[in-house]
């Protein structure tokens, strides 16, 4: 499990989220108005929608594309909506955002 810095906690707002890359995978990281952070794969699971674009309302965000609404903390869509994306584990320290990435993933992606 590899850990990697992608951001400071002063890049982004509460409820917003930012798209960024480590090793070739492009991820969503999300600010919740609680303060916390979650990691996302930046895509919806339809129509693979950039989620770090869509609306934040409480622990889910909105792709911008269809409104299908994803919780940040699981990346399932609400029902009647199926599908999921990959979630990562988000630590912060200090004023510094980590995620951790399983290594096997990054060797096929990156």
């Amino acid at each position: 499990m590899g850990r990697y810095e992608v951001a400071s906690v002063g890049d982004i707002a509460p409820r917003s989220g930012r798209a960024v890359t480590v090793k070739g995978m492009e991820l969503a990281i999300f600010h919740l108005s609680d303060g916390s952070y979650y990691a996302l794969e930046n895509r919806c699971p339809h129509k693979n929608g950039p989620l770090a674009e869509g609306i934040i309302s409480g622990s889910y965000v909105f792709c911008p594309m269809h409104d299908w609404k994803i919780d940040t903390r699981t990346g399932e869509a609400q029902a009647p909506d199926r599908g999921c994306v990959h979630r990562y584990e988000v630590e912060v320290e200090g004023e510094k955002i980590f995620v951790h990435l399983d290594e096997s993933l990054i060797s096929k992606t990156g």
